[in-house]
C-alpha cells in the first residue's frame, strides 16, 4: 500500500509528526505533496530506473521527496548528512544521480558545486547557491498522481566502515506503487499496522530507520520523528505520543540506562508494545537490563542494507537463547569456512544467506559483489560476519571477519571483549581491535570513552585491566588501553573502527 490508499481512508489524520516542533503531515498532505515531487521529476525528464539523491536533516520533507521518487520508479539514494563535500559528491557521482535534493540547514550543500560531475537537476530546501528552491517549483505542479506509477527502490550506500562506501542496488520489481515498497509484510512479526504509532529517534539517511518509517507508512501507521536522539526526550516522547513501536541501536540503550535512577522511572511507558533493535551487537547484560526495565518487548533482527536475508528473534526466544540474533526469517542460513565448505552445527564461520536469486549487486563494483558471493554457490551471499548456528537453528554472531584478531594463531573476537568492558562502571563506550605485535602478529588494543567526570589515568587503566582479567581468558585481555573523549560512531550507532585501527597499521 502507499499514501494514496490511506489518504482516501483517513485523509486528515497524522502520517508523520516532528516530535520537536509538533508540525505534522496528514495523509492527504503527504499524498498531494509527494505527487507534486513526482510530477516535477517527470517534467525534468527523469524516468523509471533513473537516480535521485537526498541530503537533508530529519525533516518532514524527507518523506515527501522520498515518496515522490519511489512512486516514479526511481532509485533513491539517501546520503549521510555528516559527510564532507567530497564524500557526498562521491556518492552523488557514483550513483549517477540526475537530481539532488539538499537542505540549506547543511553547510556542506553549498560546498558541493565544484565536486559534482553530471547532476543537472539540483533542488534545495531554502536558499543555496547553485540550486533551485524546490518549494516554489512544487507549488506549480499538479498534485495528482502520474499516469503510471512504477515502484522504485532505494540505492543506499554502506557507511564505509572498511573503506569507500558501496552502493547497494537491486533490480526494480516491475510492480506499481499500489503494491507498496519492497519488503513490506502486512503480517509482520512486530504487529505494525494502521494503528501503529512508531517512534523514530535515529537519522533518516540510514537504511534501518528509513526503511521502518516507510514500512510503517505503507501499512498505514503514523511516524513520530525525532530530529535527533536524546535519551530523556525519547522516554518523554513514548509517554506523550503514546508510542506503540520503536527502533533503536544498542548505544541508545546504554545512554538511556545511564540516566539517573529517578529519571528512569519518571515516564509512563505502558503504551510501548514493541521495541526493535539491530545495526550493532547488543551486549547480553545491557539487553537483560532493558528487558527488566521495559518488559519483554525487545525484538531483534539481523540483516543488512543488502536485503540478502534476515533473522528475527522474539523477546521470549531471546530469553531462552540469550545472545542469539534469531532464526532465519528471509533466506536460508549457511555457515562456511574460508574455502566455502559448509561447517557443522556449533562451528564458527562466515555467515551466508541463500536466496533463490541474486538479491543485490554493489553498484559499479563487480569485484566487491564477487567478494560477498560464495565461491561455488552464486545465490549465497555474505555481509562479512562470523558466527555459528546451534542445534535449534538460532544464529549467534561472533564478530565481523574484517576485525577478527589473530594472535599467535589464535582467533580473538573483539566483540566478546567489548561486551565485557562496556559493563565496567566507569566505561561509557569501548572499541577493541588488533594492532601489530612482532612476536604474535597481533595483540589486543582497547580504546575507552570514559563516563563523564571520570579521571583518565593509570589507576583507571589498572582497574579496567583487572576487571578484564576477572571476566576474560588471559589472551583476550587488552595489552594496552588508550582513552578518547568520544569514539567515532555514526548517529546510527555504527562504530567506524577503521579510523581507530588504521593508524596503528600504517606505522608498520
Amino acid at each position: 500500500m502507499y499514501p494514496g490508499h490511506w489518504a482516501t481512508l483517513k485523509p486528515n489524520t497524522t502520517a508523520v509528526l516532528n516530535c520537536e516542533t509538533g508540525v505534522q503531515l496528514t495523509w492527504a498532505e503527504l499524498e498531494a505533496q509527494s505527487n507534486q515531487v513526482a510530477q516535477l521529476l517527470f517534467a525534468r525528464g527523469l524516468r523509471p530506473g533513473d537516480h535521485v539523491a537526498l541530503l537533508m536533516e530529519n525533516h518532514l520533507d524527507y518523506f515527501i521527496i522520498s515518496w515522490g521518487a519511489l512512486r516514479s520508479g526511481l532509485y533513491l539514494t539517501c546520503i549521510n548528512r555528516y559527510l564532507t563535500a567530497s564524500e557526498v559528491a562521491y556518492i552523488v557521482n557514483d550513483s549517477c544521480s540526475s537530481a539532488l535534493f539538499v537542505s540549506s540547514e547543511l553547510p556542506v550543500a553549498a560546498a558541493l558545486e565544484a565536486h559534482l560531475h553530471n547532476c543537472p537537476h539540483r533542488f534545495s530546501k531554502g536558499a543555496v547557491a547553485g540550486y533551485e528552491a524546490y518549494q516554489k517549483l512544487l507549488d506549480m505542479q499538479p498534485n495528482y498522481p502520474l499516469a503510471e506509477q512504477p515502484m522504485g527502490d532505494t540505492l543506499l550506500y554502506s557507511s564505509g566502515t572498511t573503506g569507500r562506501p558501496k552502493g547497494i542496488k537491486r533490480p526494480l520489481t516491475g510492480q506499481t506503487i499500489e503494491h507498496g515498497i519492497p519488503g513490506v509484510e502486512p503480517n509482520n512479526p512486530y504487529g505494525i499496522d494502521q494503528h501503529t504509532r512508531y517512534l523514530s529517534p535515529a537519522p533518516l539517511y540510514h537504511a534501518a530507520p528509513f526503511g521502518y518509517c516507510m514500512r510503517t507508512l505503507s501499512l498505514g501507521g503514523s511516524v513520530y520523528m525525532m530530529e535527533r536522539f536524546d535519551p530523556q526526550s525519547s522516554l518523554k516522547n513514548i509517554e506523550h505520543h503514546q508510542i506503540t513501536h520503536s527502533q533503536w541501536v544498542p548505544t541508545m540503550f546504554v545512554r538511556m540506562l545511564n540516566l539517573p535512577t529517578e529519571v528512569l522511572g519518571q515516564y509512563d511507558l505502558s503504551s510501548h508494545q514493541c521495541a526493535i533493535h539491530a545495526a550493532a551487537p547488543c551486549p547480553v547484560e545491557i539487553k537483560q537490563r532493558m528487558m527488566r526495565w521495559w518488559g519483554p518487548i525487545l525484538w531483534e533482527y539481523y540483516a543488512g542494507t543488502e536485503r540478502n536475508g534476515s533473522t528475527i528473534i522474539s523477546p521470549e526466544q531471546w530469553l531462552e537463547y540469550p545472545g542469539s540474533v534469531g532464526r532465519a526469517h528471509s533466506g536460508t542460513l549457511h555457515i562456511c569456512d574460508e574455502a566455502g565448505n559448509e561447517l557443522p552445527i556449533g562451528m564458527e564461520g562466515l555467515v551466508y544467506f541463500e536466496q533463490t536469486h541474486r538479491p543485490f549487486e554493489y553498484h559499479n563494483a563487480p569485484d566487491k559483489t564477487t567478494q560477498a558471493t560464495h565461491p561455488q554457490q552464486t545465490s549465497w551471499t555474505s555481509l562479512g560476519d562470523v558466527g555459528f548456528i546451534n542445534s535449534e537453528g538460532y544464529l549467534f554472531l561472533t564478530d565481523r571477519k574484517a576485525f577478527m584478531i589473530i594472535s599467535g594463531g589464535v582467533n580473538i573476537y573483539p566483540r566478546e571483549i567489548e561486551d565485557v568492558l562496556i559493563l565496567h562502571e566507569q566505561v561509557q563506550d569501548v572499541a577493541v581491535f588488533g594492532i601489530p605485535n612482532p612476536e604474535f602478529g597481533e595483540e589486543v588494543k582497547a580504546i575507552i570513552e570514559a563516563k563523564p567526570g571520570t579521571e583518565k589515568n593509570e589507576q583507571l587503566i589498572e582497574d579496567i585491566t583487572t576487571y578484564a582479567r576477572e571476566h576474560l581468558a588471559s589472551y583476550k585481555v587488552p595489552k594496552s588501553i588508550d582513552f578518547t573523549n568520544q569514539l567515532p560512531r555514526l548517529p546510527t550507532g555504527k562504530l567506524l573502527k577503521r579510523l581507530l585501527r588504521d593508524p596503528f597499521w600504517t606505522k608498520t
